[in-house]
């Protein structure tokens, strides 16, 4: 999901997300940062985080990245309400959906960020892919 949406940031008006993160980054940055940069920024940091995710890559790192840009992405709900509700906070519009939805991203973070922390703790000097070669030599010995 990192990788497909932040890859639509690249490109201008493609991403359902574009306006909204604009309006986000510029709130959270008092307008230092003009529209067509922070938008470039975030879809770099998205697929960033999507590239290591996917190639195993520092996995930790990745999460941690994660986490912040996820808690970045839930402000528009309080900062920018009228774009995130209707006439309530239960009856969410379409962007307020979009936010909502990486609830499932945090859930899924969560799930393998402890198992990460027990690799981290078992071999404190190795990374993420020394463990995989190792346990492949071992496999096809």
């Amino acid at each position: 999901m990192y990788l497909w949406f932040g890859s639509l940031k690249f490109f201008p008006g493609l991403s359902p997300a574009d306006q909204l993160a604009k309006d986000t980054i510029s709130l959270l940055t008092f307008g230092l940062i003009p529209g067509h940069i922070s938008i470039l920024l975030l879809a770099t940091w998205e697929v960033a985080i999507g590239l290591m995710l996917i190639f195993n890559y520092r996995i930790r790192t990745a999460i941690s990245l994660a986490f912040i840009h996820l808690v970045f992405t839930f402000t528009p709900l309080i900062l920018l309400p009228a774009l995130s509700y209707r006439s309530n906070v239960l009856e969410l519009t379409l962007a307020g959906q979009y936010i909502i939805k990486n609830l499932a991203i945090l859930s899924a973070l969560l799930f393998i960020y402890p198992d990460q922390q027990k690799r981290a703790q078992t071999r404190p000097f190795q990374s993420n892919t020394q463990v995989n070669l190792k346990s492949r030599e071992v496999e096809a010995a």
